[in-house]
């Protein structure tokens, strides 16, 4: 008896190999359930299993759980999985292109805090920026420093650059067009 799914040339995966599979995938599943809301909107999801994935959070009977993340991995079987892991590393920082942008970011603010001439340049990559809460900021940042207190305004200055960052604006937007 011969099974028409693999071609002779072709050895099929061992059970164990499948099982194993469908585990990851589950376990990739579960991941997703524990994401915020606005983490899985980051993340491009097929509408079914976004939809499993929002149920999932808001079952907490065990048994009822434990069924609808076997039901999540069978979904998962059937969706390219890799778009979902790149958007989970992303989401984790473990992304090379995303650390290298917080980086880039953290050194705009260290020089911003140096100097307030960088708030030209800030002006220049992000048209939109509110730059008088952003030398708001700064000043604010520069007190806390000299006063020894926590550092919540330089925490908010990163947050305001990570969020003009994440923002595209539309000189970027023209130059994506053209390429």
């Amino acid at each position: 008896m011969q099974d028409d799914t693999y071609p002779e040339d072709l050895v099929r995966p061992s059970k164990t190999k499948q099982k194993e599979a469908m585990h990851a995938l589950r376990d990739l599943g579960a991941e997703l359930v524990e994401l915020s809301v606005g983490q899985l909107k980051r993340i491009d999801l097929p509408e079914t299993l976004l939809a499993a994935v929002r149920d999932c959070q808001k079952i907490t009977a065990h048994g009822a759980r434990r069924r609808q993340m076997q039901y999540i991995g069978k979904l998962m079987r059937g969706v390219d999985e890799e778009p979902i892991r790149a958007g989970l590393a992303l989401l984790r920082g473990e992304s090379a292109a995303e650390t290298a942008r917080l980086h880039r970011l953290e050194r705009f603010r260290t020089r911003l805090l140096e100097e307030e001439a960088t708030l030209t340049e800030i002006a220049n990559q992000w048209p939109g920026a509110d730059l008088q809460q952003l030398r708001q900021l700064r000043r604010n940042a520069l007190k806390e420093q000299e006063a020894g207190k926590p550092p919540k305004s330089y925490r908010a200055i990163f947050q305001f650059l990570k969020d003009l960052d994440a923002t595209p604006t539309d000189a970027a937007e023209a130059e994506h067009d053209d390429a």
